[in-house]
Order: C-alpha cells, then sequence, then structure tokens
C-alpha cells in the first residue's frame, strides 16, 4: 500500500505542502514517495516535540482497538486510491488557509489523518469519522472567516 499525506494540525504549512505533495504522488499512483533530499534531512526537535508524539501514539492506538478491517474491497482500487489523495489534497488546502494562529487549521488536518489511518487499517468508518471531522473543521473555517470578515468590514 502506497504512504498516506499526514498533515499536523497546529504546525506550519511546510507540513501541509508536504502533505499535498505526498498526496499528489498517491494520485498519480506512486507507490514510494518522493521528496526533495533537503526535505528527507529536516528533523522534527523541540519541547513539544515527546508531547506531541505520545498524544499521536495513543490517539492511534485508540483508533486500532476501535477499528476493524470493514469493507475492505473500497481500499485496493486505483480509484479509491485517487479518491483519498484528492480527500487528502482538499484537506491540506483547507488547513493551510486557514488564519494563521487561529487554531482553525486543526480540525481539516485531524480529519486528514484519520481518514488516513482509516485508509491503513482499512476501516470505511474511520474515514467516515475523517470526513465529518475535515467537512466539520472547512465549514467551522468557512463560518469564522464570514463572521470576521464582517466584523473587521463593518469598522470601516
Amino acid at each position: 500500500m502506497p504512504a498516506l499525506p499526514l498533515p499536523t494540525g497546529g504546525a506550519t504549512h511546510v507540513f501541509e505542502i508536504i502533505a499535498v505533495l505526498t498526496a499528489l504522488q498517491l494520485i498519480a499512483g506512486r507507490d514510494q514517495i518522493w521528496l526533495p533530499e533537503r526535505w528527507r534531512r529536516i528533523q522534527l526537535v523541540g519541547p513539544n516535540r515527546e508531547r506531541f508524539l505520545r498524544g499521536l501514539l495513543k490517539f492511534i492506538r485508540f483508533l486500532e482497538r476501535f477499528s476493524r478491517p470493514r469493507f475492505t474491497f473500497l481500499f485496493d482500487h486505483r480509484v479509491s486510491n485517487v479518491v483519498f489523495g484528492l480527500v487528502a489534497v482538499a484537506g491540506s488546502v483547507a488547513a493551510f488557509v486557514a488564519p494563521p494562529f487561529s487554531g482553525l487549521d486543526t480540525l481539516p488536518a485531524l480529519g486528514v489523518v484519520v481518514v488516513s489511518l482509516g485508509v491503513l487499517l482499512e476501516d470505511v468508518v474511520v474515514v467516515v469519522l475523517g470526513l465529518i471531522l475535515l467537512a466539520a473543521g472547512v465549514i467551522l473555517e468557512i463560518v469564522l472567516g464570514r463572521a470576521a470578515v464582517k466584523g473587521i468590514s463593518s469598522l470601516f
């Protein structure tokens, strides 16, 4: 199975760009991810790294306990890889365009992570849960974005 893009909510746009790049490769049918050499050498460091990784692993373990293979026939087709790649691109772009420091990038990015894990675990229920998170994040971005624009334009 090809690798899936996993954007990280709250992180820099670099991760979202990498997620889009890997999703486009999934859409193109590549079995192995290509990234520029310079990007492959980047190491994630910092005080929050361990806390983030522990939380992520706890979440993944929860999903693994909850999930089981369901509708596995949906996951072994070229068309399904293209659809999952397009979902990952859409969610990553939604996270990318969220207003900076608003936290609104978290739900779309988390949705893509959950969809990707659902694909890896071959569980359509987890995929649907991820799609719900992604859609909720996009709706929240639109609603709060409109409210912010209205609020700012009323000042002028």
